[in-house]
Order: structure tokens, then C-alpha cells, then sequence
């Protein structure tokens, strides 16, 4: 175990190095030139020469890539915005990463034990007019694009707020952890709590539908098969309730590729939900990267992809772990 954990904890420090190398080339062979987007085409060739060289973008590749990593190493930082006054990229980023993983932890509030008792009932009512309408219904929730559940949900609660994270009579609420619902419980602050639950109910709803509907198909494609085993018969058959032989037996042992699933989606969700984040305004990593990509601001373009590429990579070696832990086999 602690061989297999220290291997992938090495094959994790790798990947994520490579991903790092990527992203970083990447960003530098994307056109246009970030600097003229800030200036203007009628810049002074001498500004513009001294920006370069402060940006020390009139070294080779290499070596901007080993500076960026001392850089990082030495002081945390990952650069400045061109586009925003030379604001710091790493404390904008401290400002939106906690507003997604909000956003993402609430849907999947919502998604898992929706998604996991719509696949549960399915597998158990196999072919039958409620299996049909469950898997009718992830179908649709899969197809049907986010920005336009999104809308539709506007419409049909109008009453509910559609906009930005707190009304602004509260805007000024200080957040210890960026994460608004869990720090005004903490606190105390009970209308602030409630308001930031108002705002986050329409994005959280919408962003849910794909990965409640990918969930549900998997556990009932998986339960499925560990239905036919022959361990269930055995539990049935020494006086196992239903409820005991589905949620103790069949569901755990379904669990690997659900819990695969789960953990996909918390790295998409995590990495920005970009068209929720703009339906309903919510100042995320998705919507602040995508409008630096719009705005040509490379530094925070590549900040975001290592941010993403981060995210992903402990997921993963999380869900490994995990997996020791869900089938026994899996240890030898």
C-alpha cells in the first residue's frame, strides 16, 4: 500500500509538471499579441519594447518557463494581469476559485443522491414504465444545454434572485474562507446565509442536470450488472432485507465506476462552469478565464489552465485511493 501510494504520488508530481510545461508553451503560440490588445495600435515601439522585456518575453521559450517556476517556487506568485492594472494574478484567483468550488459543491449536493437514487430505481425496475421515464429523463438532462436550463429556470422562478452571489445591501460581508453560505453559518449571520442560499439555487440547479444525469445512467448500467451475482443470491437467501442486499451489497460493489464517475464530474465542475457562470453572473474561475481569453490576457489565461490542470491531477490520485478502499481486490 504505502509503495503504491508513494508511486502514485510520484506519477502525480510528473503529470502535473508536464501539464504545467503544456499549458505554458501553449499560451506563448496562441496569436495575437497581449500587448497591443492593452495599447492599442498606436503604441510607442519603445513602451511597448520596455513592457516585453519587463514581461521577459524577449527571452526563449525555455527560459521564460524556468523563470516562471522560480517565480512560483519563491514567491507563490503567478504573474500579473495585463488587461486588469497589473492586479495579481494569484489574488484574483483566491477571490474566484472559492465562489466555483461553492457553486460545484452545492450541485453536486444535488446531483449525487438524485443521480444514484434514480440509477438505484432504474436497475431495480428494469424495463419496466419507471425505468424507461428515469433514463428518458437523464437523456434529456445530458442533451438539453446548460445555458438554456439555465434561462428556462430563470423564467419559471422569477422570484428568485438570478444575479451575482449577495444582494448588494450585503455585498460588503466579510468572507474568511471566500465560500459565503458555509462562513455567514459560522458566523452567525443568518440573512446573510439565507440570501447567499437564494442566489445559489438557480446556478446550482441548472449545473447539476448533466452530472445527475451521467450518474444515474452509470449506476444503473453498473448495478445492473452486479444484480446478476451470485453473492446477492447468497444474501437473499440467509435473510437479507431488499434494502440491506441493494444499498450494503449490490450498491458497494457497484461503486467503482459511479465513484469514477463522481469524481469526472467534480473535476469539470471544479475547473469552471463556464456558461452557468455567465447565465447567472457568477464571478467564477470559468467566466474570469474566458474573459481573459477574450481580452488576450495570456497571464491569466495560463494562471487558470495550471490551476485546472491541478485540480485534475489531485482528483485523480484521490480517486485512486479511493478505489483501495471501495474493491479490496484492487490492494494485491
Amino acid at each position: 500500500m504505502t509503495g503504491f501510494l508513494l508511486r502514485r504520488v510520484a506519477q502525480a508530481a510528473v503529470t502535473l509538471l508536464v501539464a504545467v510545461v503544456l499549458v505554458f508553451v501553449a499560451v506563448r503560440l496562441l496569436p495575437g499579441n497581449p500587448l497591443l490588445t492593452r495599447f492599442g495600435q498606436h503604441v510607442d515601439p519603445a513602451q511597448l519594447e520596455k513592457l516585453r522585456v519587463e514581461q521577459g518575453w524577449d527571452r526563449p521559450i525555455i527560459a521564460q518557463l524556468f523563470d516562471f517556476a522560480w517565480q512560483v517556487l519563491t514567491t507563490g506568485s503567478l504573474g500579473d494581469s495585463l488587461m486588469r492594472s497589473n492586479a495579481s494574478v494569484a489574488a484574483e484567483l483566491r477571490e474566484r476559485v472559492p465562489a466555483t468550488i461553492e457553486l460545484a459543491l452545492a450541485a453536486l449536493l444535488i446531483a449525487i443522491p438524485l443521480g444514484l437514487a434514480a440509477g438505484v430505481l432504474a436497475s431495480v425496475r428494469r424495463g419496466g414504465w419507471l425505468d424507461r421515464l428515469l433514463m428518458s429523463s437523464s437523456l434529456l438532462g445530458v442533451s438539453v444545454p446548460v445555458f438554456f436550463i439555465g434561462i428556462c429556470l430563470r423564467a419559471l422562478l422569477p422570484g428568485m434572485p438570478a444575479g451575482f452571489r449577495l444582494p448588494l445591501d450585503l455585498i460588503d460581508f466579510e468572507s474568511l474562507t471566500g465560500i459565503y453560505t458555509f462562513d455567514a453559518l459560522i458566523q452567525g449571520r443568518w440573512q446573510v446565509a439565507y440570501e447567499a442560499l437564494r442566489h445559489l439555487c438557480l446556478p446550482a440547479l441548472a449545473l447539476s442536470t448533466i452530472p445527475m444525469s451521467l450518474i444515474a445512467r452509470v449506476t444503473r448500467s453498473s448495478m445492473l450488472e452486479v444484480l446478476k451475482s451470485d453473492y446477492l443470491r447468497t444474501a437473499r437467501a440467509k435473510g437479507a432485507t431488499p434494502a440491506a442486499v441493494l444499498l450494503r451489497h449490490a450498491l458497494r460493489n457497484a461503486a467503482v465506476p459511479i465513484v469514477d464517475m463522481i469524481g469526472l464530474q467534480t473535476g469539470l465542475l471544479l475547473s469552471g462552469a463556464v456558461l452557468t457562470e455567465t447565465v447567472f453572473d457568477w464571478p467564477g474561475l470559468g467566466k474570469y478565464v474566458v474573459d481573459a481569453l477574450l481580452t488576450n490576457d495570456y497571464v491569466v489565461v495560463q494562471a487558470g489552465g495550471i490551476v485546472v490542470a491541478t485540480i485534475f491531477v489531485t482528483l485523480n490520485l484521490v480517486l485512486d485511493v479511493l478505489y483501495l478502499f471501495l474493491d479490496p481486490r484492487l490492494r494485491r
